[in-house]
Formats: C-alpha cells, sequence, structure tokens
C-alpha cells in the first residue's frame, strides 16, 4: 500500500503541473510559404561521427578478439 502511495504521489503532482497551464497563444500567423529543403540535405554531425567511430571501435575489438582465439 505504502509503495503505490509513493508511485502515485509524484504522478498526480505533475497532472496538477500540467493542468495549471493556461490556453496558448495560437501561435504566429501564416506567413509566406518557404520551400523545403533539399531531400539530400543531411545534417551529418557529432551524433553521426560518435556512432560511426563508436562502430568501427567495437569491430576492431572483436577482429582483435577473434584473432587471439
Amino acid at each position: 500500500m505504502k509503495r503505490a502511495f509513493l508511485l502515485l504521489l509524484p504522478l498526480l503532482a505533475v497532472v496538477g503541473a500540467a493542468s495549471a497551464q493556461g490556453p496558448g497563444s495560437g501561435g504566429p500567423t501564416p506567413g509566406p510559404v518557404t520551400p523545403p529543403p533539399d531531400p539530400t540535405a543531411v545534417p551529418i554531425d557529432g551524433g553521426a561521427s560518435l556512432l560511426l567511430a563508436g562502430g568501427a571501435t567495437y569491430a576492431v575489438a572483436r577482429l582483435r578478439k577473434r584473432r587471439q582465439r
């Protein structure tokens, strides 16, 4: 019972804070339409570079482990 209460208490606190917000301004008014960017414009930023470096590191580690057997 105590565990259920401790799990329910933060949920109720968040629901109260979320419903305390007033209505928004409705957003910006529509303006001239800008064309979408080219579909080939893919940002290669730090995240993709880190994934590539991590994959290369993992592959090298697996190859070294395989050679030691």
